[in-house]
């Protein structure tokens, strides 16, 4: 549908429009534009903070690629590197490289995360509007279903989310939110605050080098050993051109539900609300100062990703079965999440976010 009732105030929302030839719903308000693909896994390629002008995803250099369009050469290992683009991806059931779970082979963060997902529009007026996407993964009986709200005068989105298991027995699954941030937020550098007592770094991976933390050590975040045995602190984000360096790690034992990524210099952030008994890890990925040669970075990225999880580490459903970290969820039974992401202004640290998106900073001095 095209705008049913046509206005240029308060909050809008409109599904007329394509990308690439994929479905493309827009809602905005005074303060948010916020872009979903519905033909991409639902990705969120654009969330906008009007007043700056400034978009806090990353975008991925090759950019937004449809992937229902194409060949690919590798179908074994999932085609998420291929097509991946940056922004707020939806993860489900596996995090992590290609496994086989009870016989059905799941590529790279596959499977919900690139297949078209249905819509409907529930709301469309200046006070509230709100869309409604679900889908049905292709290999696993799984029915994920979720609302997007935006409420005037806020730089708040709000998104509920439902998950039902369908088979005919329990099942595993890694649930994921995976949202990467790129330039110009990144910049001048940022900050990272989060209620995390745990900084787990992931073991050494061929191919992935240089480390900002020496890898396999477990420490109090924010403050982790380099490689070289410095202390250095992982909830400083190196401005561009500073530092070359990759990582993968978790933050883990939360107190809370939140975390904030802060740019002091902008005088700008972009903070999220979640479910830590659902959600109980931070995932922390950092690839920096276009360091990473080869495929699929190719020496032209910069981004950090800070994303909630169920389970832990990137290594595949069946590692995060072993170490009891990945969520079972009995046939039938359904379980029922809400999350907030909101734009805000400051150059302090953040000591929360709460569940209506109220940003609390730090006192200054």
């Amino acid at each position: 549908m095209a705008y049913g009732k046509p206005r240029n105030h308060g909050c809008r929302i409109s599904d007329a429009w394509t990308y690439q030839g994929m479905r493309t719903i827009v809602l905005e308000n005074e303060l948010l534009r916020v872009v979903v693909l519905a033909d991409k896994g639902s990705d969120i390629v654009e969330f906008r903070y009007k007043p700056r002008d400034l978009d806090f995803l990353f975008r991925a250099p090759g950019g937004i690629r449809n992937p229902n369009h194409g060949l690919l050469s590798t179908p074994s290992t999932g085609p998420f590197l291929d097509y991946y683009s940056g922004g707020w991806n939806e993860v489900l059931p596996n995090g992590g490289p290609h496994v086989t779970y009870q016989g059905a082979e799941l590529g790279q963060h596959g499977e919900v995360s690139l297949i078209p997902w249905e819509y409907a529009i529930l709301e469309d007026t200046p006070e509230q509007v709100a869309v409604r996407l679900w889908v049905r993964p292709i290999r696993t009986p799984f029915f994920l279903e979720k609302t997007l709200t935006l409420q005037p005068g806020r730089a708040v989105l709000h998104v509920a989310e439902r998950l039902t298991n369908e088979g005919g027995h329990p099942l595993h699954l890694m649930w994921g939110q995976h949202i990467a941030f790129g330039r110009p937020f990144l910049e001048e550098g940022t900050v990272i605050d989060a209620p995390a007592r745990r900084f787990i770094v992931h073991e050494a991976m061929p191919g992935y080098e240089p480390r900002r933390f020496r890898p396999g050590v477990i420490a109090e975040w924010p403050h982790a050993p380099a490689p070289d045995g410095t202390m250095a602190d992982a909830s400083e984000v190196p401005a561009y051109g500073i530092t070359q360096a990759q990582e993968m790690a978790y933050l883990a034992e939360l107190t809370a539900g939140w975390y904030a990524i802060t740019n002091p210099a902008r005088n700008v952030g972009f903070g999220v609300h979640f479910d830590p008994s659902l959600y109980r890890y931070i995932w922390y990925w950092q690839q920096l100062g276009d360091v990473a040669q080869g495929y699929p970075w190719w020496g032209r990225t910069h981004t950090v990703a800070l994303e909630p999880w169920t389970g832990y580490p990137t290594s595949g459903l069946n590692e995060a079965i072993s170490n009891d970290s990945a969520l079972s969820l009995p046939a039938g039974q359904t379980v029922e999440t809400q999350l907030c992401a909101v734009a805000y202004e400051g150059s302090t640290r953040v000591i929360g976010v709460t569940a209506a998106g109220e940003v609390l900073l730090a006192p200054v001095g």
